[in-house]
């Protein structure tokens, strides 16, 4: 049987109230009482509930993290790095997903009155930016991860998505690309914006207007990017290049392109977005712009902690850099009568990275 502060009271000679202040170390006491408590403590191996101890602090020692959904393809990476800082910390993480709309709002919101945690990290689901910018306003420390361009009220860390979009551009452009197909992520999120403004802008500035029929609206899954290819084939389209705005919608345009009996990279160069796992194992490996999204866990997790220790919130979002990953899935345009390269010799090195740097323009 587990042993309780009942157990100690009753052993030391003391009220409970006396064991909890040692514990806490709180209230004036006599050395010698205190002294007894603890030899008691050591002799039962009583091991207090680090949350009865938080509580009786004033804090629970728990961060809360409310996410969408734990199925999108680089939830685990973000989490991890959460969980690497705040288990470091000697806190622990308690989480809430959104996968039932209201309801999961409700339970949610019952842990919030509750004062379950101390501090809340969010992957914003969608709709509840107010609700969140409320809690923070009241008093609750919020840091949210993955702004989605939303410059939300209270911290937060965000990536470089207008300077990614620059990035495969300009990949593109170096490989002699001039007729990319954009398979743009879901219309009403910023990032999506701020990856076609980068990845325009940049065709722009190099002579060349992207041909509005060849950007098609997506949703950031593998289907849709099957979609993409279609639509163009089904439009009489021509094009040599994709950019997809993320690695399952890539993923999804390479298998279309293939079953067409066109090549990638050689025909048709794919350019991903996120550098989820699955990207390395794409047929042919992925070029893609990664997003440091386990970095972007630790560096929440991290202003929530300084901030437990007295260190104020930043006032200004921390934005970490993307990287362009070179893979296979990309290759210079040959010229017309060029003999096409071995299959051996179309495999390049998955090293080569390129960095969207954080003086580029985010917005």
């Amino acid at each position: 049987m587990s042993i309780t502060i009942a157990d100690v009271a009753a052993r030391a000679g003391v009220s409970k109230t006396t064991v909890s202040r040692v514990l806490n170390g709180k209230g004036e006491l006599d050395l010698r009482t205190a002294e007894r408590v603890r030899q008691v403590i050591a002799e039962l191996g009583y091991v207090p509930s680090a949350r009865a101890v938080g509580l009786a602090r004033g804090r629970t020692r728990i961060v809360g993290m409310l996410v969408p959904s734990l199925t999108w393809p680089w939830m685990g990476e973000v989490l991890q790095g959460a969980v690497d800082v705040v288990e470091s910390e000697g806190y622990g993480l308690l989480l809430f997903t959104f996968n039932r709309g209201e309801e999961s709002m409700h339970q949610f919101a019952s842990q919030v009155s509750a004062q379950s945690f101390d501090g809340l990290l969010v992957i914003e689901p969608e709709g509840t930016l107010t609700y969140i910018e409320q809690l923070h306003a009241r008093g609750l420390p919020v840091v949210l991860i993955d702004d989605r361009a939303n410059r939300p009220q209270f911290p937060s860390v965000a990536t470089t998505n207008y300077a990614g979009g620059e990035c495969a551009a300009r990949h593109l452009l170096e490989l002699g690309r001039h007729r990319p197909l954009v398979i743009t992520g879901v219309e009403r999120f910023g990032c999506t914006h701020e990856r076609l403004d980068g990845f325009r802008d940049t065709y722009a500035e190099a002579g060349v207007e992207l041909d509005p029929r060849l950007v098609f609206e997506g949703d950031f899954t593998h289907e849709s990017g099957r979609r993409g290819i279609q639509h163009a084939f089904d439009q009489r389209l021509e094009f040599d290049a994709v950019f997809a705005h993320n690695d399952l919608s890539a993923g999804g345009a390479i298998q279309a392109v293939r079953e067409t009996g066109r090549n990638v990279p050689n025909d048709v160069s794919v350019i991903g977005f996120d550098d989820i796992p699955y990207a390395e194992h794409t047929e042919p490996p992925l070029t893609t712009v990664h997003q440091p999204m386990r970095q972007m866990g630790q560096a929440a997790a991290r202003m929530l902690m300084g901030y437990f220790g007295g260190t104020p919130l930043p006032d200004e979002p921390q934005v970490l850099p993307t990287t362009l990953i070179v893979r296979s899935s990309t290759a210079p345009k040959r010229a017309s009568g060029d003999p096409a390269p071995s299959r051996a010799g179309a495999r390049r090195s998955a090293s080569v990275r390129w960095r969207g740097g954080l003086d580029a323009d985010p917005s």
